[in-house]
């Protein structure tokens, strides 16, 4: 049947059953509390006081700052990624309970003044520089409640396509495509500690040393061991030379060429005898010094014959690691995890949405994807159980954060009802738990 003046819908094939919608008082993003309730312990609000300046007068000053950034953060981690997706969110309980008393009533920004927010304020150059240490300060947090002594940084640069005429985008002839080409550096528990984004027919490594050198002396200063995985892009000597006079171990792909393979030519011939069902893999250490190098380093071959293939698949990984050959590929082929993870950006918080014409307010939409991404998987890694903390972070946002809700006011308190599905009480209660054991300040109310 129709609807009259804002009436409940009443259904002919079940006359008992009649549908509302209140979507200020209804949330379909209520584990979102969860994640929230993290940030809070981790220090989320003062490290945004501290790093981000308001530069707003007047009437314009209605949201506070952490209110309209946790909206842009928390929009991307539930999936809106678009700006125009304010004016959903703003009535939704979640978004409204998720940050300052202000907002609870009102409602959270909507597309306009999220807009101005991100493109503007955020794009100030004081403010575009506090991104960055709210991101990193943010994963030092979780570094100071459980961090191995031995840092393992990944490096990669990946392409997001552009479909219009933003700043500084280009054809990239590798990827085939007008894109931007960001450079993103990962840590072993897939925390993004470092993001820069760049026109799209810049070089893989163009900037590494931005990125990696100071990841390096912060991680030296507290005094751990680092190590260095990148693929053959970053098979540079000046980037072995960088690493070497700071200590740093690495492994490093090599493109292989007529030199390499001479080296090897005893691995190459095929064995003799009927194809294994298994692939037989040789492997080899050997010292190589490239025309543009200053001195000789070691270089580690695998071959592998697969049945039914003609040739055997060669790959050269030069390294200053000193464990036997099989550990050093062994160690280096982990490095493809951090193709995973910029899988898991791009997929789950939308890292590739940059649809602004102006670059600067594309690197402010990249940071926040990066932070939202950051908060994800932080909250992946020390709060969700081992059971389900294998979960992509797709997966966390379709089964715990997509968790229907209502939410219910009385006189002193406001009570969100959450359904169960994926999300039951025991589970959030385990998560709960393990956010009152992380080592932070005092829980209470959001500032």
């Amino acid at each position: 049947m129709g609807e009259k003046h804002n009436q409940p819908f009443q259904l002919s094939f079940n006359t008992s059953l009649k549908v509302d919608f209140q979507g200020s008082r209804v949330t379909s993003d209520g584990g979102l509390i969860l994640v929230r309730e993290l940030d809070e312990r981790l220090g989320l609000g003062e490290l945004i006081e501290q790093h981000l300046t308001d530069s707003r007068r007047g009437k314009n000053t209605q949201f506070p700052l952490a209110d309209l950034f946790r909206q842009s953060v928390y929009s991307r981690l539930a999936g809106y990624e678009d700006v125009n997706d304010a004016k959903r969110v703003s009535q939704d309980p979640t978004f409204r309970l998720i940050g300052s008393e202000k907002i609870w009533e009102r409602g959270a920004a909507l597309t306009s003044r999220r807009q101005s927010f991100e493109t503007e304020m955020l794009a100030e150059e004081q403010n575009f520089a506090g991104l960055a240490r709210i991101n990193r300060e943010l994963i030092g947090k979780a570094e100071a409640v459980a961090s191995a002594q031995r840092v393992v940084l990944d490096m990669d640069s990946t392409e997001i396509p552009v479909h219009g005429q933003q700043e500084n985008s280009a054809y990239n002839g590798h990827f085939e495509t007008t894109c931007y080409h960001p450079l993103l550096l990962f840590n072993r528990e897939g925390d993004c500690v470092a993001a820069k984004l760049r026109p799209g027919n810049v070089h893989s490594a163009e900037g590494w040393e931005e990125l990696l050198l100071p990841e390096i002396e912060r991680q030296q200063q507290a005094g751990k061991e680092v190590v260095f995985r990148a693929d053959a892009a970053f098979a540079k000597p000046e980037i072995y030379e960088a690493l070497e006079e700071r200590g740093v171990k690495y492994a490093i792909r090599l493109p292989a060429n007529d030199c390499l393979e001479r080296d090897i030519a005893e691995l190459l011939s095929r064995p003799p005898g009927r194809p294994s069902l298994k692939p037989v893999v040789r492997y080899k250490s050997f010292l190589y010094q490239a025309a543009s190098w200053t001195k000789a380093r070691r270089v580690v071959a695998k071959v592998e014959f697969h049945r039914g293939e003609l040739f055997p698949r060669v790959g050269f990984v030069v390294t200053n690691l000193e464990t036997d050959s099989r550990a050093v590929v062994r160690f280096y082929n982990k490095r493809g995890t951090a193709e995973q993870w910029i899988k898991e950006g791009k997929q789950a918080v939308k890292m590739t949405r940059l649809s602004c014409h102006r670059f600067r307010a594309n690197e402010v939409r990249l940071w926040l994807s990066v932070i939202a991404y950051n908060l994800g998987n932080l909250w992946r890694r020390l709060v969700v159980p081992l059971r389900v903390g294998k979960w992509s972070l797709t997966s966390l946002q379709q089964r715990l954060v997509k968790t229907g809700g209502r939410l219910i006011k009385h006189a002193r308190y406001y009570w969100l009802l959450l359904a169960e599905g994926h999300l039951t009480r025991r589970l959030f209660g385990a998560m709960l738990r393990r956010i009152e054991a992380l080592p932070g300040c005092p829980l209470g109310p959001a500032g």
